[in-house]
């Protein structure tokens, strides 16, 4: 086996590897590592992402890095500030006992003024998106021409957020006699044509099958209806207590929608997304890292470049229409040997899409049935009886509130006090769940068991169709009124000049209350509860 120990690096980058506690190498850094410090050609890497690339690289950067040389010796080009900054601070911890090299980071989204200065001050490596780093080029303030090693990480990430013209820019603007590196995920036509552009017959590693993800990645698929999307997400989360992963939405407005959505239901959940200031983004991300949000509800533009350790899951809302777009979500949770898990929630009219992920991942997705209200109930249950029987239990401090605690429950049995203590954190999984229906019944089923279930009442909305009212409009309004967190939603009619909704008889008052306080398309509402009978005497318009 090879240890990190048997790798030619010079000893004071052994002392940070042994800092930072590498021992054995990963399969990307065996592979790449001993080839750049024998070479000097082109090499193409293809591995997923969280594999130790930076690593692989990063290593024989410095390595070969001439200390006494007063100019730019490599150029490391990656998609976004976030992994900008993360490459720059692993070479900074990489180099701690080479203080003499310098690595500076320069990115879009922060005063430029301030990284001309540290250019200007000297560096042998920088690295930087290719926005900010063309527009130094273009203002002589980073000069190239000198550098004998460019690095592309994330090739394929760059292009696929509108970079290429930049890349080309700036690799026009590089010497002919170079080394140029490029890491990448997967090898679309464009990620070829750029090697093939720019790159002299380089050498090829490859870790694993490059059309498939990781090996010790679980995929799961769920199918429900469009409109049962989000409670399948619920039960999903609360099937998994200690869940730590990205909810990945197509949209902006489903983002904020569905992180509002989880907020609302109790979850530890926010939104990243291109509508963020980068002040908020900051917060987000390290309200994320700190893993006090457990849930991050991110569009793949905003979440590109984020490397955050130990997520147990990828969910996907939609079923992605692009396969490489899932194989790099998926390539997000079992990183460094960890396994993780990547879920797809798809309804009908998405398989093909799940189809052609399938073909190009090299194996079947699994198909799994929602999680029913007993299951969860039940997981959550004995995750919290795992919880108390591992905790640390601190005699000294709590000895002398004993005897009062004693004294005020001794006149229970032992049957009794377990079932009170698991009541106290179990009851509202167990109010919530009681009456739920099984996401995987066929829905014409649910729908009439449902009605048998519950009792609706008939509320008149003086809204219709004249207003541009629609069904997914008023669900979507009586989803917001707070009520309840969940409110049973029956028959809908719509008509010209007002509508008529089957609710949970339960919530009456409520929604007397609530209706009239919150307008629909902006419009003040009044409401009163039906006469059954007179149900289906106007014309109804369909929504």
């Amino acid at each position: 086996m090879l240890k990190f120990t048997d790798l030619t690096l010079p000893e004071p980058l052994q002392r940070a590897a042994a800092d930072l506690n590498f021992v054995k190498p990963t399969s990307v850094q065996e592979l790449t590592i001993p080839w750049l410090l024998d070479n000097d050609k082109d090499l193409i890497t293809i591995a997923q992402t969280g594999t130790g690339k930076t690593a692989a690289f990063g290593f024989p950067v410095l390595s070969l890095t001439d200390i006494e040389k007063k100019a730019v010796q490599t150029l490391i080009l990656c998609p976004t500030r976030e992994l900008c900054l993360q490459i720059a601070g692993d070479f900074e911890v990489y180099a701690k006992y080479m203080p003499r090299i310098k690595t500076v980071a320069i990115y879009g989204g922060a005063p430029i003024y301030k990284q001309k200065e540290l250019l200007k001050s000297g560096a042998h490596i920088v690295v930087g998106t290719p926005g900010r780093v063309f527009d130094m080029i273009r203002q002589e303030v980073l000069k190239v021409d000198h550098i004998a090693c460019l690095v592309l990480d994330e090739a394929d990430e760059m292009l696929n957020m509108g970079f290429k013209e930049d890349l080309f820019s700036i690799m026009s603007h590089t010497p002919k006699e170079k080394q140029t590196l490029l890491f990448s995920a997967t090898m679309p036509k464009e990620v070829a044509k750029l090697a093939q552009t720019f790159m002299k017959d380089p050498h090829r590693i490859t870790t694993g099958n490059e059309k498939q993800g990781a090996e010790n990645i679980s995929h799961f698929f769920y199918r429900v209806s469009a409109r049962d999307k989000y409670l399948a997400l619920k039960r999903i989360a609360d099937m998994s207590p200690k869940i730590y992963g990205i909810i990945f939405c197509r949209t902006r407005n489903e983002t904020q929608e569905i992180a509002d959505k989880l907020q609302q239901d109790g979850y530890n959940a926010d939104a990243l997304h291109g509508d963020l200031s980068q002040g908020q983004r900051e917060l987000v991300m390290s309200r994320f890292r700190s893993k006090y949000v457990r849930l991050l509800v991110a569009t793949d533009v905003a979440a590109r470049g984020l490397d955050v350790d130990d997520l147990t899951h990828i969910i996907n809302f939609h079923a992605p229409l692009e396969p490489d777009i899932y194989i790099h979500r998926s390539g997000r949770t079992g990183r460094a040997g960890k396994s993780g898990i990547s879920i797809t929630i798809v309804h009908a009219k998405e398989i093909a899409a799940l189809k052609a992920i399938e073909n190009r991942l090299g194996r079947e997705i699994t198909f799994a049935k929602v999680p029913t209200g007993r299951d969860i109930c039940e997981k959550q249950l004995f995750n919290f009886i795992d919880t108390v029987e591992r905790v640390e239990i601190d005699s000294v401090q709590i000895e002398s509130f004993l005897p009062s605690v004693y004294k005020k429950l001794g006149w229970m049995t032992r049957e009794e006090l377990i079932q009170r203590f698991v009541s106290v954190e179990f009851n509202r999984f167990l109010n919530y769940y009681k009456d739920n229906f099984d996401l995987d019944q066929p829905e014409e089923k649910r729908t009439r068991e449902s009605k048998q279930s519950f009792t609706f009442k008939t509320f008149r909305l003086s809204i219709g169709a004249n207003q541009q009212l629609n069904k997914r409009e008023l669900m979507r309004y009586i989803n917001k009124l707070k009520v309840a967190r969940s409110i049973e939603i029956g028959q809908i009619d719509i008509y010209k000049d007002y509508c008529l909704v089957d609710l949970d008889a339960r919530y009456e008052e409520q929604l007397l209350k609530a209706i009239p306080r919150n307008k629909v398309l902006g419009i003040p509402i009044l409401v009163e509860v039906e006469n059954p009978t007179k149900r289906n005497k106007g014309r109804q318009i369909r929504g």
